[in-house]
């Protein structure tokens, strides 16, 4: 079905845009407006694009981008925005992840907790 990465969901903050991938319409309501929150409060504060994927082993990555000379875009910001989300949203990430391991890459979890 994928064959490297997996779009989560993304803000951009020059076309006040939020987008949520269609394969992820199935989350709860709660975590879809808590990923909605986290990204469009994410570019209000720093600029730019915010996209989290999913890399081809299912660990989520948060990729920050911004326009070619854009001066309001912080990057020292975005990376401890980055930082400060990793720690906050630890559990809801995690939970995130585990998902996509289990119903899009077909990963089960073993009982010592490791992946097979």
């Amino acid at each position: 079905m994928y064959q490297d990465r997996i779009v989560l969901c993304g803000s951009n903050a020059y076309e006040k845009k939020y987008y949520l991938n269609d394969d992820f319409q199935g989350l709860p309501a709660e975590v879809q407006k808590e990923l909605k929150i986290m990204c469009v409060l994410f570019t209000e504060k720093v600029g730019g694009v915010l996209t989290l994927e999913f890399d081809e082993s299912g660990e989520l990555e948060f990729h920050t981008t911004a326009r070619e000379g854009d001066l309001m875009y912080d990057d020292i910001g975005s990376g401890l925005e980055v930082n400060r989300l990793r720690n906050e949203k630890r559990d809801l990430l995690e939970a995130l992840e585990m998902y996509v391991k289990v119903f899009f890459l077909g990963l089960e979890e073993s009982s010592d907790g490791e992946d097979e």
